[in-house]
């Protein structure tokens, strides 16, 4: 391809005599998603939550006080409840969550958006916490000749506890390397235009298919403690523009389109309002008709299928509201699928 990095295999003859063959020179591409358990049994749930709740990044309480507590209160009780809550979710078919089901196919299918513009980018993913691993994807990724991989962690909207702790893994398993690629890392973009339109587009396709439109949006994030807030983490200034920028690119106003936080955890004070509060607000004022939509997921999940999709609607029924809807986040979707490959063009711009 005119003016393309070349990504092919080193030519032989500019190897040593006896040399074996090297892969070189290659780019690629590392989508990472927060994890996944491998199951919904008790011992692959306490894998999953003892890998996701020792981060440092996650929980910043000090160890002394937090080990005993996750492993003696949280990793005995935790898992089966989780467990429980994962088989209403759970990807029965492929024996797996729709987290991994979707990241999967973000990835083949940014992989078949290249092939069709025939340029040579190696595509994989991997998971945070749980399976694929991010060491196992970029040794692989490196193996191939990959030479420079962008690191892509699906969080639109920047936090230490999901974008920063995926960087913090991808060079601790670069510290391990002899022989490291060059890497990029793809920053926030909870304001890049291709992003405001998608999740706009999807709000709109999903009023088209109501009997009657909801009085009330709310966007739900997956909320984080104020004591991160107050430390400097943006991530309530992301959230909060990119509710902005939806609302001016949908026409509605504040009281239309809501921001609220979800998913609290512990005894601490949680960014507010909270969405599950707030559903239960708006019912009992005598709102009978609510949407939420996630965008601060790029993939359903247990946090937007249980939580919100099943938790969120028996809330809102039972203080009397009539329509809950939720709507879907990007996914695999063409506009979301057109986020992910515009974000990725834009970042590799050089290296192809």
């Amino acid at each position: 391809m005119s003016g393309a990095q070349s990504t092919t295999q080193a030519p032989t003859g500019t190897l040593p005599h006896e040399h074996p063959p090297v892969d070189a020179g290659k780019v690629g591409v590392l989508l990472i998603n927060l994890g996944t358990p491998d199951g919904t049994d008790y011992w692959s749930m306490r894998r999953y939550l003892k890998e996701f709740l020792s981060d440092r990044r996650v929980i910043e309480w000090p160890r002394l006080l937090w080990y005993p507590i996750l492993h003696g209160i949280v990793l005995s009780k935790r898992p089966q409840k989780s467990g429980e809550a994962y088989k209403e979710i759970w990807n029965n078919e492929l024996d797996e969550s729709p987290l991994r089901t979707i990241t999967r196919s973000q990835s083949e299918q940014l992989k078949q958006a290249f092939k069709f513009e025939e340029t040579d980018v190696k595509v994989d993913w991997a998971m945070r916490y749980g399976n694929p691993s991010i060491r196992s994807r970029l040794q692989a990724m490196k193996d191939e000749g990959c030479e420079r991989i962008l690191v892509f962690p699906l969080y639109p909207q920047y936090s230490a506890s999901t974008t920063a702790t995926v960087n913090d893994e991808v060079f601790r398993v670069l510290m391990d390397m002899r022989w490291q690629p060059a890497l990029r890392t793809v920053p926030p973009y909870h304001d890049h235009p291709v992003y405001v339109n998608a999740l706009a587009a999807s709000v709109e396709a999903t009023l088209e298919q109501l009997p009657e439109k909801p009085e009330v949006i709310l966007t739900s994030y997956h909320g984080i403690p104020q004591s991160y807030f107050k430390k400097g983490d943006p991530y309530h200034c992301h959230c909060m523009k990119t509710t902005r920028l939806l609302r001016e690119k949908l026409g509605m106003d504040e009281k239309q389109l809501q921001v609220t936080f979800q998913s609290r955890f512990g005894p601490e004070e949680w960014l507010q309002p909270y969405t599950d509060k707030t559903i239960e607000k708006l019912a009992k004022e005598g709102v009978k008709r609510i949407a939420v939509m996630n965008p601060g997921f790029v993939a359903d999940c247990l946090e937007t299928l249980e939580e919100i999709a099943g938790e969120g609607a028996e809330i809102f029924e039972e203080n009397g509201g009539k329509q809950f809807t939720h709507i879907p986040c990007l996914n695999d979707s063409e506009p979301g699928m057109k986020t992910i490959h515009a974000i990725v063009k834009n970042e590799l711009a050089g290296w192809i």
